[in-house]
């Protein structure tokens, strides 16, 4: 009789004892049948081909396999395997571990970039392991009650909750396939938030206020291109074209490639920076050989700066960028050409900064100015100055 005839003819797991499962040493599992029953044996074998009997303390010893865990509650039944709590709690972080792989696998198939990968798998970490139930069994209640917490405990920002649903309708939809769940989650009401933008002057200021020359190098580049700080890190030598006066940004936000401008006195420091540094194939390199220098770092170099000049908090590495399309604005230059220069798929992206450029705004004057109003001296101690409005 071959194997699959024995296997045909075992007796239904219902009509045997129920089994233990228990942690055994070297991260071994143990299994512990209700005697020496014949036929939990032959099932056993079916799982874990490799099992071997211990005879003194009468159980089996099994190795620690996730996928053989879930075969032996797959052919036993639930209710007639008893689990260990400790095997239990590893299970759970064995299924997450898988479902964060399988998510993982999608986001990099898919080609988001990396820093939307690192987002979404921190996003979908925190939810996994805030519920102690199965994942597929959840309810549309309790990921809005999960959301619900995140706004009004740790009292997050719309565009992090808004981070948060994309990631989850994604597990949803791509791995756990069950989109539907979430049709009717709400999105929080987006505010619009101008951005911060440098006069001409402050502008000058934090240029010329950098202690050496790759740096200034740098900043120079990011205000007079409109870079963000991950696409001037990863510029390579090869992407500046003088004779265009053109910088090429590859892979910028969206996967997608541009041409920006390249001035005049962004190429007369590049030559002087190139000479006396000689890099290779990144023009910023990093402190590790062959790789380029980090995000971190340049805004690092902001910082210091803004200490320097006294410029506030809200003038960061991006500012730079703000800057750099709000006074093409104040310059007369079309909107259509700064939106293919930032690289902005859409107009509406660029349409903010009509909300922070003065070119308009400075032809207003304000219904003050129409006014005579005298400027009071500082008020004696003794003088009647508290007349009544009359």
């Amino acid at each position: 009789m071959n194997k699959r005839q024995t296997a045909s003819i075992l007796p239904p797991v219902n009509s045997l004892p129920k089994i233990t499962l228990r942690i055994g040493e070297s991260g071994s599992w143990r299994i512990y049948p209700a005697g020496y029953h014949q036929d939990i044996i032959a099932h056993l074998h079916q799982v874990f081909p490799g099992c071997r009997w211990q005879r003194e303390e009468k159980y089996w010893k099994v190795s620690s396999d996730p996928e053989a865990l879930k075969a032996l509650i797959d052919k036993f039944g639930p209710d007639r395997v008893v689990i260990d709590p400790a095997i239990a709690a590893l299970e759970k972080v064995w299924r997450r571990t898988a479902l964060l792989d399988r998510f993982s696998q999608e986001l990099h198939l898919r080609r988001y970039s990396p820093k939307t990968c690192k987002v979404y798998q921190g996003a979908v970490r925190r939810f996994l392991e805030s519920f102690k139930k199965d994942y597929s069994q959840l309810t549309t209640e309790e990921i809005r009650t999960y959301l619900l917490r995140l706004v009004e405990r740790e009292e997050i920002s719309a565009s992090f909750q808004n981070q948060t649903i994309s990631a989850i309708k994604l597990l949803f939809e791509w791995v756990i396939k069950r989109p539907q769940l979430l049709d009717d989650l709400p999105r929080p009401r987006r505010g619009r938030r101008l951005p911060a933008v440098m006069s001409r002057n402050a502008t000058e200021n934090i240029l010329n206020a950098v202690g050496n020359l790759k740096h200034q190098t740098l900043l120079v580049l990011m205000y007079s291109a409109g870079l963000r700080v991950g696409e001037v890190v990863r510029l390579q030598v090869d992407d500046l074209d003088e004779g265009r006066g053109l910088i090429r940004v590859r892979s910028g936000k969206g996967d997608k490639d541009r041409y920006t401008l390249y001035s005049t006195l962004a190429q007369q420091l590049v030559r002087a920076y190139r000479r006396e540094y000689q890099p290779q194939k990144w023009l910023f390199s990093g402190a590790q050989p062959g790789r380029h220098l980090t995000e971190r770092s340049v805004q690092q170099v902001v910082v210091q700066v803004r200490k320097k000049t006294g410029l506030g908090a809200q003038v960061t590495s991006h500012t730079l960028r703000h800057s750099f399309a709000t006074h093409l604005l104040e310059n007369g230059t079309d909107l259509r050409y700064i939106q293919e220069l930032l690289g902005h798929s859409s107009p509406k992206t660029t349409q903010i900064y009509t909300h922070v450029s003065r070119r308009d705004l400075g032809r207003i004057q304000s219904p003050v100015e129409g006014l005579s109003v005298r400027q009071k001296g500082e008020v004696r101690e003794g003088s009647s100055s508290n007349q009544p409005c009359k």
